[in-house]
């Protein structure tokens, strides 16, 4: 008559279910969390601790999370909840940019959708418009971050445009007027014409661009290279409409330069017989070629250097432009294509401004801010170079039809190329010469300051280090002005008789003042004399309506973030953004910093990657790739998403699709189902249960020396923040050495030793430092998950994980354990890296195993043949013969229950050479297995087929050991 022995095995039993319902789940959580103010708790536990400060680089508020951002704020929140559980107050204080561009443009989208103009607004109501579109956006943009698991001080953030910050921002400018590094000056910057206004470089983005190309002759004045007369400088330039802003030709003084003389021309070309031409002598033949030149004859060779000094004549002289042009060396000049000749149009291009102000040479102002050639410009006065909207204007071509009217003009063609655009309008931009003011990089040695805070920074990737520092050591002098309405007004004074700027502190100060308690508007609504004070006539001065450049706003954050909040430190630990901020946000906050500070406001940089779709492309909605942070979170939960960053290479561009995500989910799914494993399996356990690990089997070693090993490696990785190392060594962990070894070794013992046997009182022990090192391990990375797992086993919301008695507003932040044991944290997150003993570490005993997982491996793999065959059914049918001719695995092995590790009924190994029968796995030669089947009858509850079943009188159909186990059952019901 058979028995059913189902309820005498120990099965797992757990309320964490195996499906985890994320999208429903976390916010349960979160609500939990807001409950018992997790935030506040997190500092009064981490009070007296060395500080972890990660400066929060400002997003814009204008709009959703995108995916970029919210791979950002992951990382950022991995970041800080690994060092908070390294035993550090990490203290995140979140941010936002508030003023310029973005903000202002979206805000003059609602006036061009309703038919109205910006100018037609009072500048104190758009800016009001301005400031309520940052705060709706703000409120939407928290709830998104808190979604994706990220914890800070939301309800204490910072924003640019707080008047607190406002005011800070005026004092750190009133820093560089004092110190004569702030002046007004004249540059070409690039301009948006549909903005009006001057964009920094993290503001332009690159884009194909179809550009009109000519070439050009330069008649020859004088040189001292012997030539013909009539000979002229050939150029080809991309941009017609700058030639009523040249002042001068450059060309590579190591080039060879050859003079030619035409002779035939095709029908198309717009070249002369008998024209003497001067070019690169690399480039020749492509100039012919493009010129419509059949035949030529070289005339004379010339290095660069000897055609220094020549003077040409303007392609339009005569016609206003009666000025020489001088030949100059420049080392941007390449051969790659044009013709070897540059037309250097100073107040048009940095290079040709640089270079024109090296040698002396007028920058003439051409182009307003409207695209549109002033009135005294000959010729082309009233042309624009683009219209309102973005579209080409009708200066190009009045350039191209004056040139050719002149006869300078030898052809023209259509280039696509890449060139510069507004990140938020799309328009193409000009190089404009503008009035501005400079923070100068020379003066108070501001470039060698930033160079060595450079050299002081700690940069991850290293490569960092590098990039930013050839940037700022290239770079010119800082414009921080904008002819904008929504900014911080740039808090300046100039005298009207001198054109001085006024560098009075007082007057810094009393605008700082004004600016604390009515923000940026009191410059728009105050009467200068309040600025002034007594010592200054307000008739005597201008007052300036320029606006600081949001990157001089988020560049001061440190000062009224980090200096002004006693909680935090000043510098920062951490600035962690994405690479294109080598040119941004780390690049300005240096400057700024070092400017005033003499040292940069952060200790270490961390630079991540770009995010594109899993073919490796940009998102665009063009494109349709588009993938939303918050479609993902609705869809699988917030921690698929953090697992997907923390699995992700942030050191390259990342990718994310519908493959990859599908990849994460079976990862997490089998993360999950470790944590399921572990907390099943300790149902009941107590303190009395536990095992010293000298009193533990080797197996349950090993695992304490694995645990060793992921504690050393964790804790390097988040100092080093390689958290695609954590994540990849505790997948595997997990998958790998737990649940296809360990776990499925012991399932055996777990379900059906003896309660109180000691392998199955040993094995609980360690399952439970295993789940007490994976929770805090994991928790960083699946913040959600990891709580989940955490209050499933005795904290707070045991039963349902969304109530329990932890700490609330201001309560204590621990729970007693289920047994009535230690105090239990009432978050997971409330914990720090558990502190593993020394004694654990056993190289020589993980070599071992090393060499019997080996063994077991050619085991499973004949196994494996047998079931395909089948042969057998249940490994538990077998009872392998194990052939072993190493002497380092069979040492391994001597005296090994080989049957247990390999889950068999029985299982042999012996020293020597396999028959031929045998199988040897690939990846073992040293091994082969000669699979048999086990002798006896199948016991009806550990289901190993073993002679002893049935000698039991008190349980026939069993073994030895479940008789044993069954009366201890017995026993205890008595």
């Amino acid at each position: 008559m058979s028995v059913d022995y189902k309820a005498t095995v120990f099965l797992p039993r757990t309320h964490f279910p195996m499906r985890a319902g994320l999208p429903k789940r976390e916010p349960e959580i979160l609500a939990r969390w807001a409950e018992m103010n997790l935030f506040r708790a997190l500092r009064e536990d981490a009070a007296g601790r060395e500080k972890f400060i990660l400066h929060d680089g400002p997003p814009y508020a204008n709009g959703h999370l995108h995916m970029g951002t919210a791979f950002n704020k992951v990382l950022k929140d991995v970041v800080n909840r690994s060092q908070q559980m390294l035993g550090k107050d990490a203290n995140y204080v979140p941010g936002w940019d508030c003023h310029g561009l973005p903000i202002e443009w979206k805000v003059e989208e609602g006036y061009r959708a309703r038919g109205q103009s910006k100018d037609a607004v009072a500048p104190v109501d758009f800016r009001r418009e301005c400031r309520e579109f940052a705060e709706h956006w703000i409120e939407i943009q928290i709830e998104e971050f808190r979604r994706l698991g990220v914890e800070g001080d939301w309800s204490r953030p910072y924003t640019t445009m707080a008047y607190a910050a406002e005011a800070q921002i005026v004092r750190e400018i009133g820093k560089f007027v004092a110190n004569g590094g702030l002046y007004a000056g004249v540059m070409p910057v690039l301009w948006s014409v549909p903005e009006r206004t001057a964009l920094a470089d993290a503001e332009v983005e690159y884009h194909d661009h179809t550009s009109p190309t000519i070439w050009v002759r330069f008649p020859i004045v004088s040189s001292p290279a012997e030539l013909p007369a009539g000979a002229a400088v050939l150029i080809w330039t991309t941009t017609p409409w700058t030639i009523p802003g040249n002042r001068a030709v450059a060309l590579d003084p190591e080039a060879s330069y050859v003079a030619v003389e035409v002779s035939a021309v095709g029908e198309k070309g717009a070249a002369e017989p008998g024209q003497v031409l001067l070019v690169a002598e690399s480039l020749l033949a492509q100039v012919e070629q493009d010129l419509a030149i059949e035949a030529s004859r070289r005339i004379a060779s010339f290095s660069g250097q000897e055609l220094l000094a020549t003077v040409c004549a303007h392609p339009l002289r005569g016609q206003g432009y009666d000025f020489d042009v001088p030949v100059l060396a420049a080392d941007f000049v390449t051969l790659d294509q044009g013709t070897g000749f540059v037309h250097i149009a100073p107040g048009h291009g940095s290079d040709d401004f640089v270079l024109g102000q090296a040698r002396g040479l007028e920058v003439p102002q051409t182009v307003d801010g409207a695209g549109t050639f002033m009135a005294h410009v000959p010729l082309f006065a009233g042309t624009r170079v683009y219209d309102d909207d973005g579209k080409p204007g009708d200066a190009n071509p009045a350039v191209v039809e004056r040139l050719r009217e002149a006869g300078a003009l030898l052809a023209q063609a259509k280039l696509r190329h890449s060139y510069p655009h507004s990140w938020r309008s799309k328009a193409p931009l000009i190089f404009r010469n503008t009035p501005q003011w400079f923070i100068s990089m020379a003066a108070n040695d501001l470039r060698d300051k930033a160079l060595a805070a450079i050299r002081d920074t700690r940069f991850v990737p290293a490569a960092g280090r590098n990039r930013l520092y050839a940037m700022i050591e290239q770079r010119p002098d800082w414009c921080i002005s904008r002819q904008r309405l929504w900014g911080v007004p740039l808090p300046l004074f100039v005298e009207k008789k001198t054109g001085e700027l006024l560098r009075d502190p007082a007057v810094i100060e009393r605008v700082a003042e004004a600016f604390e308690t009515e923000g940026g508007d009191a410059w728009l609504t105050s009467d200068p004399s309040r600025f002034l004070g007594p010592e200054h006539d307000p008739a005597d001065y201008e007052q300036v309506s320029d606006v600081v450049e949001v990157w001089f706003d988020s560049g001061s954050t440190h000062s009224f973030v980090l200096e002004a909040r006693p909680e935090l430190e000043w510098p920062a630990s951490l600035y962690l953004e994405g690479s294109d901020q080598h040119r941004g946000w780390f690049h300005t906050s240096l400057l700024e910093s070092a400017g005033t500070r003499g040292r940069a406001p952060y200790e270490a940089v961390l630079t991540h990657g770009f995010v594109l779709d899993e073919h490796g492309r940009k998102m665009s909605k063009s494109l349709g790739n588009v993938i939303s942070p918050l479609d993902i979170i609705a869809q699988n939960g917030a921690d698929i998403l953090r697992l997907w960053v923390v699995a992700s290479n942030y050191e390259e561009d990342v990718r994310i699709g519908p493959e990859i995500l599908r990849y994460q989910v079976d990862a997490y799914r089998r993360l999950r189902n470790t944590l399921r494993f572990l907390l099943g399996n300790l149902d009941g356990f107590s303190e009395a249960e536990r095992v010293a690990p000298a009193d533990m089997p080797e197996l349950e070693r090993w695992v304490l020396h694995r645990l060793s090993e992921l504690d050393e490696a964790v804790r390097r990785d988040c100092d080093e923040f390689d958290f695609h190392s954590i994540y990849q060594q505790l997948h595997n962990f997990c998958a790998v050495d737990l649940s296809a070894f360990y776990f499925d070794v012991r399932k055996d013992v777990l379900y059906c030793d003896r309660p109180d046997s000691a392998r199955r009182r040993a094995c609980r022990t360690v399952l439970d430092l295993v789940f007490d090192c994976l929770t805090a391990w994991l928790a960083p990375i699946l913040c959600f998950t990891a709580e989940e797992a955490w209050w499933a086993r005795g904290g707070p919301a045991a039963e349902d994980g969304a109530s329990g008695d932890g700490a609330g507003e201001g309560g204590a932040a621990v729970d007693r354990a289920a047994d009535g044991g230690a105090p239990r944290a009432a978050s997971v997150h409330l914990r720090t890296f558990p502190d593993i003993p020394a004694a654990w570490r056993d190289p020589a005993l993980a070599d071992r195993w090393g060499k019997i997982r080996e063994v077991r491996r050619a085991v499973t793999g004949a196994l494996e043949l047998e079931r395909a065959e089948k042969r057998i059914g249940s490994s538990l049918q077998a009872s392998p013969l194990v052939y072993v001719r190493d002497p380092g695995l069979m040492a391994a092995v001597d005296g090994l229950d080989l049957a247990e590790i390999a889950i068999t009924s029985d299982a042999k190994a012996v020293a020597g050479a396999a028959p031929d029968e045998a199988f040897v796995l690939d990846e073992v030669p040293a091994v082969g297995v000669v699979a048999g089947l086990a002798d006896g009858e199948k016991c009806q509850r550990c289901w190993r087929v073993l002679p002893e079943v049935g000698t039991s009188p008190a349980a026939p159909s069993v073994c030895v050991r479940c008789a044993d186990a069954i009366q201890s059952l017995d026993n205890a019901a008595k």
